[in-house]
């Protein structure tokens, strides 16, 4: 039976701003090693039916669920793996891990007969990723015959960031490769004290959010526990239609669905009917310890925990300095850091933020974050740099009337066929070839050449050429918000209308 990987990216990563952000946020940046996070699970998998050849597992390409605004940087990302995806099917509004794993089990059984699906969050790091495989190797075995499985982590700190799974008997079978046991329960998150409790019972593990069952299985449990999930996806889903790469759901179809996770939706309540011995009918849940080196890298100070630390404990990436300072982390993306004589500081600049704050406050940054959020601030949506389908621009400077940046778009990409209403644009070749269509005129620039767009003319930019076209752009008028643009032909199936942020 074929091992379906579905890989939901809805996450937002509002801890690790400002490098992570609405826009683009954590799943897609490389935070632990060269490749991003997004990168590092679909790539998690590789060497699984090498290294497993008696169970003869067939993996599939990952079927993604990822926010509708994202779809663009997970194409991008997995075509610069060369890899292709089963799907990618885009969430109009985030619903919670639920509605997305529905999603994922209904196209999944369209494209083959009821596969085994490994369930991976987009943002999570793992260091022992044979270990890992072979883990998924056990679950699959499980999951083959009828049962639902999840990962627990062998905790290894008395944490009070994540809920725990209570540990059941021992499952006696002869044919996995390490130990598994009876889901016994879901706990919340507990305070200190009973955090210790816990680790030092030994009986309790992290709950990571990986789950392994068929697609079938998974249907059934949420028609059971949640009927009113069920039928709301199953309604999107029949209305969906292809994008290119994309699967598109019916917005509105969508938008009623309950929003809820899979553990209160499903894996609670099947834990609880199991025990209670309501479950004759019910599958078995299963949990394996998992002992592999994972993180959540849910805030500054789990990413400095994952990351190699110098002699003194600090952690520098980019162009940073120490001297007399321990157990730091310095992120630097734009400018040179330094830092003397301090401890246990979170440092991270951006072209346009900078955070500090102690390893003990790392969650209090989502405070941050809300101010942003309160007070509309594009900081907490976009990075300077903005990446785009065609490439992305950044802001260079601006003023009341003005604004320049610099474009960059990839060879055979093309900005939309567009007008604006309230600015006249100078576009200036830096680099490589230009293909300007101007109204009726379409002409090519190339380094130092310029051109002129009058306010309220239709007009397109397109790269012909085999490098990176390099331009800098310099606006003027009354209005330079990114919503003034009316699109009238565009490759990337794009709104019309580019909607204003109220």
């Amino acid at each position: 039976m074929p091992l379906q990987p579905v890989i939901l990216s809805g996450g937002s990563g509002t801890r690790l701003w400002p490098l992570s952000r609405e826009a683009y946020p954590k799943q897609f940046l490389p935070l632990t090693s060269q490749h991003t996070m997004l990168q590092e699970t679909v790539g998690r998998l590789d060497g699984l039916a090498e290294e497993h050849p008696r169970q003869a597992i067939a993996v599939r390409d990952p079927l993604v669920v990822c926010n509708d605004a994202h779809r663009f940087l997970v194409a991008e990302q997995l075509r610069l793996m060369g890899r292709r995806a089963a799907a990618i099917v885009l969430e109009p509004k985030g619903r919670n891990t639920a509605p997305a794993l529905t999603l994922a089990a209904l196209v999944a059984n369209q494209s083959d007969a009821d596969p085994v699906m490994l369930v991976m969050p987009a943002d999570h790091n793992i260091r022992d990723e044979p270990g890992f495989r072979t883990a998924v190797a056990d679950a699959h075995a499980l999951a083959r015959e009828g049962a639902v499985v999840t990962f627990g982590i062998v905790p290894s700190t008395p944490e009070t960031g994540y809920g725990y799974i209570r540990q059941g008997a021992p499952l006696e079978t002869a044919d996995l490769n390490g130990a598994a046991q009876v889901l016994d329960g879901f706990v919340e998150k507990p305070d200190a004290e009973t955090a210790q409790g816990y680790l030092a019972s030994g009986e309790y593990l992290w709950n990571s959010g990986l789950f392994v069952l068929r697609a079938s299985v998974w249907l059934a449990l949420i028609e059971r526990f949640r009927p009113d999930i069920a039928q709301a996806v199953t309604r999107a889903c029949e209305s969906a239609t292809n994008d290119g790469d994309f699967l598109r759901l019916d917005a509105e179809l969508f938008a009623v669905c309950p929003s809820d996770s899979i553990d209160y939706a499903v894996m609670e309540p099947l834990a609880r009917a199991v025990r209670d011995g309501e479950g004759g009918d019910l599958p078995r849940a299963v949990v394996i310890p998992l002992n592999v080196g994972w993180s959540d890298v849910g805030a500054w100070s789990a990413l400095w925990a994952v990351r190699e630390q110098d002699a003194s404990g600090n952690v520098l990436d980019g162009d940073a300095f120490v001297h007399n300072a321990h157990d730091n982390l310095l992120v630097a993306k734009h400018r040179m850091v330094a830092a003397i004589g301090v401890d246990n500081l979170i440092v991270v600049e951006t072209p346009d933020a900078v955070l500090v704050a102690t390893k003990e406050a790392a969650q209090d940054v989502k405070a941050v974050t809300q101010f942003l959020q309160r007070q509309q601030r594009d900081e907490y949506i976009h990075h300077q740099r903005v990446h785009r389908p065609w490439g992305a621009y950044e802001s260079i400077d601006q003023g009341s009337r003005y604004q320049v940046k610099r474009l960059t778009v990839k060879p055979g990409e093309s900005l939309s066929l567009q007008m604006h209403h309230h600015r006249a644009e100078h576009w200036i070749v830096v680099s490589g070839t230009a293909r300007v269509t101007c109204d009726d005129k379409t002409f090519l620039l190339t380094e130092n050449q310029s051109t002129y767009i009058p306010v309220g003319v239709t007009h397109r930019l397109e790269n012909p050429g085999r490098i990176p076209l390099e331009l800098i752009e310099v606006q003027s008028g009354s209005y330079l918000g990114e919503d003034d643009i009316v699109r009238f032909e565009d490759r990337y199936n794009r709104d019309p209308v580019e909607p204003r942020r109220d």
